[in-house]
């Protein structure tokens, strides 16, 4: 008996060339079939037109600006480095590590590096945890709290420039705090916030927390919204109080937020730069006294008549080096807290 084999009818588009016994491919034909859409071996549905490069294709704007904007510049700073190279250009030499030396016995180095390292110190525990206890605060459901949360907010919206400008004539000695406090008959002389040294460095952090505090309050907001309300109405039923509470429950359940926060903040003091040059005019501070790394780097590295960018571009691997050192060990931080 004759049966009939039905044949099964190919899809349109994912018709296969047979190849005749004998004969392979040209290169250009399968050059094409690599680049030009069309079915793939094996594949079905969307996959029959995906090609490997398409990925790519979409992503390579990014790429692009990524390697244009980011690692060309840092390839060239590390290079610089080894050279005598002058700001604007012009002859430069080799000069292999004597650039890294003559860091290493640098005292106004030392001393940049000491202000920038302490700026973090201070300022990334308060900005960790200040930030945390006005979220808890804004985050009651109560009238009139929106107009509070914007409140807070509108310092991150201010200029860095306007908002050191402000702050000159507030603490200037016949600035407005002096003056009210002399009035008040609380001193006798104005307190010397824009000329004491340590008393700009003060100045400094503060501005840096006070501009800040609403921008990271936005991210613990965010978190404080997966905290569990049960584990506070628990805690609240078995006597815990609001301290409590807050150490045991609310902190826990942030933590993640607190080591974003911790590392971002700690990246911005190590790159403080607008704080200490409007409060401490170009100089720094009396006698460069409250340098940062990035002022101290604009200083040697950029001054079109003094500068050397060899010598600013090994300090400004020095400083990478400084955050990258801080920001693994967020992360080590953060994976112990995990496990």
């Amino acid at each position: 008996m004759v049966t009939d084999t039905v044949k099964p009818v190919p899809v349109p588009g994912t018709e296969r060339t047979t190849s005749v016994p004998g004969t392979t491919p040209s290169r250009l034909s399968r050059l094409g079939r690599a680049l030009l859409p069309g079915p793939a071996a094996g594949a079905n549905g969307a996959a029959l037109y995906r090609r490997w490069w398409l990925p790519w294709l979409w992503a390579a704007p990014a790429i692009l600006c990524a390697a244009v904007f980011g690692v060309f510049p840092f390839l060239n700073t590390v290079l610089l480095s080894f050279t005598n190279a002058k700001p604007l250009g012009g002859a430069a030499s080799f000069v292999g590590l004597s650039n890294y030396r003559r860091m290493l016995g640098d005292s106004d180095f030392w001393l940049a590096t000491r202000n920038s390292v302490l700026y973090a110190v201070i300022v990334v525990p308060l900005m960790v945890l200040l930030p945390l206890m006005l979220a808890v605060l804004v985050e009651k459901k109560l009238p009139g709290i929106g107009f509070f949360r914007s409140a807070f907010y509108t310092p991150v919206l201010a200029s860095s420039v306007v908002v050191g400008l402000s702050w000159q004539w507030l603490l200037a000695d016949d600035g407005l705090i002096n003056t009210w406090l002399q009035k008040a008959h609380l001193i006798k002389q104005a307190i010397p916030f824009l000329s004491d040294s340590w008393l700009i460095l003060l100045c400094a952090m503060g501005l840096t927390l006070w501009k800040g505090l609403g921008w990271y309050m936005v991210f613990y907001l965010a978190a404080l919204g997966n905290v569990p309300n049960e584990l506070h109405e628990a805690a609240a039923m078995d006597g815990a109080g609001a301290i409590r509470r807050f150490w045991h429950i609310t902190v826990p359940g942030v933590r993640q937020a607190m080591m974003l926060v911790g590392t971002l903040t700690g990246i911005g003091s190590l790159r403080v730069f607008t704080e200490i040059f409007m409060l401490g005019s170009y100089t720094g501070g009396p006698g460069g006294a409250d340098r940062t790394l990035p002022f101290y780097i604009r200083d040697v590295g950029l001054d079109p008549m003094t500068g050397n960018a060899g010598y600013g571009s090994a300090v400004s691997v020095a400083l990478f080096l400084l955050t990258l050192g801080l920001t693994l060990l967020a992360q080590r931080l953060t994976k112990e807290d995990e496990s």
